[in-house]
């Protein structure tokens, strides 16, 4: 599939609406959610962190820390991810499913139309985009936790800020990109996949768009591991190293 995606392209001029399309319908359309979903969160996981060490001799940056550590590292780029195998996974493979159903790729075929490349590859220039979202939702979710712990008196602004900045590592960044890129790929291509090979009339729409996003998500986690048993072990290697040579 990926193969013949990349393969015979349309049009530019027709191509670049339908790029555009997806990216309204995928990307922008979704930052509403994002946002209300990360802020709230961010909120949750900066009081239940500041009731948790209620102990006087922890020093309050530790909630920010926690907050700003939870949301970059795993909340933004994964959870995320799997609310979105929801939401933009069931979108694209009902709407290719939907299209096999009614005939209209194969009407597209017999007009000598790569329709792989005319339904899919708009999907996945779009999702690129993706780790824009992502940032957005780091950025409200910890800004979330700053209202909360704020507005409910657990620590000072000045705390809150000095334990953003505590012990940060740009690589923690890094990572949570090259995990979001990936969990892009799959978003755009798993749902794809279910769609197109979709079998049966209007009533495997509904039966494909769940098995999508139940493999969809069942794919984001087991890349996360991977990806985290890579990365993280090999950035704490290095630094061990690089202490030891020090």
């Amino acid at each position: 599939m990926i193969k013949k995606t990349f393969g015979k392209f349309t049009k530019w001029n027709v191509l670049k609406g339908l790029i555009f399309r997806e990216i309204d319908d995928l990307i922008i359309s979704s930052t509403g959610i994002i946002s209300f979903l990360s802020f709230f969160v961010g909120g949750v996981v900066a009081i239940q962190t500041a009731i948790n060490i209620e102990n006087p001799l922890l020093p309050k940056n530790l909630i920010a820390f926690t907050t700003r550590q939870s949301i970059i590292l795993e909340f933004a780029p994964t959870f995320i991810s799997v609310i979105m195998a929801g939401k933009v996974g069931s979108y694209i493979t009902s709407s290719i499913g939907t299209m096999r159903v009614t005939e209209q790729i194969d009407a597209l075929e017999v007009m000598g139309v790569n329709t792989y490349n005319y339904l899919i590859f708009p999907k996945i220039i779009a999702l690129t985009l993706y780790p824009f979202l992502i940032t957005i939702s780091m950025f409200v979710g910890i800004f979330g936790g700053y209202v909360a712990c704020i507005s409910g008196g657990f620590s000072s602004p000045a705390e809150f800020v000095e334990g953003l900045q505590l012990d940060f590592r740009p690589f923690h960044v890094t990572y949570a990109f090259i995990k979001t890129f990936t969990f892009a790929m799959l978003l755009a291509t798993i749902p794809s996949y279910h769609g197109f090979y979709m079998q049966g009339g209007a009533l495997e729409v509904g039966k494909s768009s769940t098995t999508s996003f139940i493999w969809t998500s069942v794919a984001i986690i087991t890349a996360n591991s991977f990806i985290t048993n890579i990365l993280l072990t090999w950035s704490e290697l290095k630094i061990y190293t690089n202490h030891l040579m020090e």
